[in-house]
């Protein structure tokens, strides 16, 4: 969990706004450049491997390490030129499931513009596979979706750009705060604050106050998502998964994404 630890320890040092820790925020800022797979790792642009981040030495790259990361060197502020998001771009885009700009078979055909968990040996969802044309494709989800969104904007990709408009197209067809969208039904609250975390990070880093969603209708996703946070609590303070996947049955954990959540709905500090 090196990324993940030292992507936490960075936001956290650079939240301080301090210049006493820049040396070592430099250094955790190289140190994760170290660990992104790139052609230090043998790794050239043409591997889905590519520009992604992971658990360490041989262990493939995913959506949920790259975009910890992308938002730990946003946080820091390492320049969106630097070549870390130009790499991170290509790992990320071939996450989409959108066939006109994602070179990997298993988008062959797709349209949707969501996102999966990674395009490492062939491809994987976390949500599985949905039938698209009378076969099986990998099914994109939302904590991936509004983690590739915000990481796409935080590394200044153009909102013009078809990759971004088709993510918020997906992001407008699936609005929902009551589950993980597009998980299968039994799964559907899998990651769930997770994705409430992502989703308040990628809202404003779009910068609107609302939302409509494919039939319309406007969302003022900041009362949405204080509402539904809010609901859930518990009386001792805390926030709790009944649906125990990726440690969300951890009160520590899920309340720690509630209270980050919370901090993007305030857009400030807490």
């Amino acid at each position: 969990h090196k990324n993940y630890h030292t992507s936490v320890a960075l936001m956290m040092l650079a939240s301080l706004k301090d210049p006493a820790p820049r040396k070592a925020i430099s250094a955790a800022q190289d140190f994760l450049k170290k660990l992104q797979w790139d052609e230090g790792e043998g790794y050239e642009s043409n591997s889905p491997w590519y520009g992604g981040q992971g658990y360490g030495r041989n262990k493939r790259p995913d959506l949920s390490n790259t975009q910890m990361m992308i938002e730990a060197l946003h946080d820091s502020g390492l320049p969106t030129d630097d070549p870390a998001y130009k790499k991170a771009l290509v790992f990320i885009h071939r996450c989409q499931m959108l066939g006109t700009t994602n070179d990997q078979p298993f988008a062959t055909g797709a349209d949707d513009g969501g996102f999966i968990y990674t395009p490492a040996n062939g491809g994987e969802s976390m949500a599985g596979t949905e039938t698209s044309g009378n076969r099986p494709r990998l099914r994109s989800y939302g904590s991936m979706t509004y983690a590739a969104f915000k990481s796409m904007l935080y590394a200044k990709l153009d909102r013009d750009d078809p990759r971004v408009k088709a993510a918020i197209d997906w992001i407008r067809r699936n609005y929902t705060l009551e589950h993980n969208p597009n998980m299968p039904g039994a799964q559907s609250k899998e990651g769930l604050y997770y994705y409430y975390y992502v989703f308040g990070r990628a809202m404003n880093a779009w910068g609107e106050e609302t939302i409509s969603d494919a039939g319309g209708v406007p969302h003022s996703w900041r009362n949405e998502l204080a509402n539904k946070l809010l609901s859930l609590q518990r009386p001792d303070g805390s926030w709790y998964n009944d649906a125990d996947r990726w440690f969300e049955s951890n009160p520590y954990l899920v309340t720690a994404y509630a209270v980050l959540t919370l901090q993007s709905i305030m857009n400030q500090p807490l």
